[in-house]
């Protein structure tokens, strides 16, 4: 049965209910006028700048009256020079194999970067192609209703060496297959459109995988690496083999005005946007639903990380929509061993989840988690909210450390709503692995259990700002709102868990 709320609280939740659902048609608004606007022509780009020591950005979409003609109408053009996938041969049926075409498309184009590089512009239709790569100073634009479809044969797809801070393939040991859509050490890349797709027909790799018929580790639908100046707009990403856009050690990337999509169950490890190792990021003003997390942060796995040693770090996500329903909305970890800090999420709704924002990482990581902010995030229908697990014990091999303690810190939470959620909180710290300077403010989350143990914590030492709801455990300190404070807790070490709940 569910807990009633108090009369100021039920109001409240109310309200702020308007509001989010106000807010999320507001963005979602702008988010087509965008679109409309890019099929009215037009150049752009988007950059990523720091303000303040922040992360914000400006995406331009400025008029022109400079049009490329193709089968199918016109395109913006984005770059000196443009091309059209039919001037290389290529046949939209989604029956000819189009992978050559694509790579002389890709070549021309690698011969233009003191020109300002060139644009691929592919028209409506479906256009079945084997994985390719990218190049620098190149726009891949998708037009309406055109459709880039993988190939469902493995043998097609190149191998790869592992990731060097992974150690092995992660499903396999050796190589590992490649992405459908891949690039190295590129710099200035657009991949954008009026909502074209990539479509990685992932129900191939997924049925195979289930039963045990691979022998190396699935590719990523999109992977980017050691890449800088990097943006994906207005474009949708569905059914992914394995993670959905995957960017690594890249730097200055932005991804906004996206629809990533795959079925939520039976669809193994199809997460939507996994930032490794990378800094200087915004994720904004898109929807996510998917088979596995919606946006998962990494930096490594032990030992493999941790001697890699890159860091994600400086990474904006905000005014998402996102439905996870066998993982999380929004994990940091488990492989976060070349560590992970200033993080920023905000504007976020997530529903119809298990989980909504989690941090996960186990004994052997080493690194860190720290100043990570969750501020307006809605939650709603989610069997747990807030997430801190720290024994997530999935390991690349026996070599790793069993004291790398990773150390995770300043973790503020403002602003955290929603209803019909099963258990608000549950962070489970350890002796060995404490949960450092967490903070609550302006929390009123509505349950679906009447229970005593629903904000559950165990070696947890921060504070609670104001009241909040449900009440909070007892391992947190008590300020008043003028930040004062009421009690001081000596209770750090408390462990009040129950995965019954």
């Amino acid at each position: 049965m569910v807990e009633p709320l108090p009369i100021t609280r039920r109001r409240f939740l109310s309200s702020h209910k308007s509001l989010v659902t106000v807010f999320w048609i507001a963005a979602f608004a702008s988010l087509f006028i965008w679109q409309s606007r890019g099929r009215g022509g037009g150049g752009g780009g988007a950059s990523l700048y720091r303000v303040n020591g922040s992360l914000s950005s400006v995406f331009w979409w400025t008029a022109t009256t400079t049009t490329t003609s193709s089968d199918a109408g016109e395109f913006p053009r984005l770059r000196p020079v443009s091309f059209n996938l039919t001037d290389f041969g290529a046949v939209g049926d989604g029956v000819t194999v189009n992978t050559e075409a694509f790579e002389r498309a890709v070549y021309a184009i690698s011969k233009l970067s003191k020109k300002g590089g060139g644009q691929l512009n592919v028209p409506p239709g479906r256009w079945l192609t084997a994985p390719f790569n990218l190049t620098s100073f190149m726009t891949l634009f998708l037009a309406e209703d055109a459709e880039i479809l993988a190939v469902q044969d493995e043998t097609l797809w190149p191998l790869l060496p592992p990731l060097p801070s992974y150690g092995y393939g992660r499903e396999h040991y050796g190589p590992r297959y490649g992405s459908f859509i891949h690039g190295q050490n590129l710099k200035d890349v657009v991949v954008t459109g009026n909502n074209g797709s990539i479509n990685g027909q992932g129900v191939y790799w997924w049925k195979k995988y289930r039963s045990k018929l691979l022998n190396h580790t699935r590719g990523p639908l999109v992977q980017i690496m050691w890449s800088s100046d990097v943006v994906f707009a207005n474009i949708t990403l569905r059914d992914s083999p394995f993670w959905t856009l995957h960017p690594y050690d890249c730097k200055n990337v932005t991804i906004t005005n996206m629809t990533i999509l795959a079925p939520v169950f039976e669809a193994p490890n199809t997460d939507g946007i996994d930032p490794d190792s990378c800094e200087d990021m915004l994720i904004e003003n898109s929807y996510i639903s998917v088979g596995d997390d919606g946006i998962a942060i990494k930096s490594g796995w032990d030992q493999y990380g941790t001697n890699y040693g890159r860091p994600s770090k400086n990474i904006l996500i905000r005014n998402l929509i996102i439905r996870s329903m066998v993982s999380a909305g929004i994990s940091i970890g488990s492989e976060m061993s070349g560590g992970v800090s200033n993080i920023t999420v905000e504007n976020i709704l997530i529903w119809s989840s298990r989980r909504g924002v989690r941090i996960k990482t186990a004994p052997g990581r080493g690194g860190y988690v720290r100043d990570i902010t969750f501020r307006n995030v809605t939650l709603d229908e989610l069997r747990v909210g807030i997430v801190v697990k720290t024994d997530y014990n999935e390991h690349p091999d026996g070599g790793f450390n069993p004291q790398a303690f990773p150390v995770l810190e300043n973790i503020n939470y403002t602003g955290i709503y929603g209803q019909g959620v099963r258990v608000p909180v549950r962070m489970q710290g350890s002796k060995e692995i404490p949960v450092k300077n967490v903070t609550f403010r302006d929390m009123s989350v509505g349950i679906t259990y009447k229970k005593k143990h629903i904000f559950q914590c165990a070696y947890v030492q921060g504070r609670v700002i104001g009241t909040i709801f449900p009440a909070p455990c007892e391992n947190l300190d008590r300020y008043d709102e003028q930040e004062q404070l009421v009690k001081q807790s000596d209770s750090q070490n408390a462990t009040d868990i129950d995965y019954e709940i």
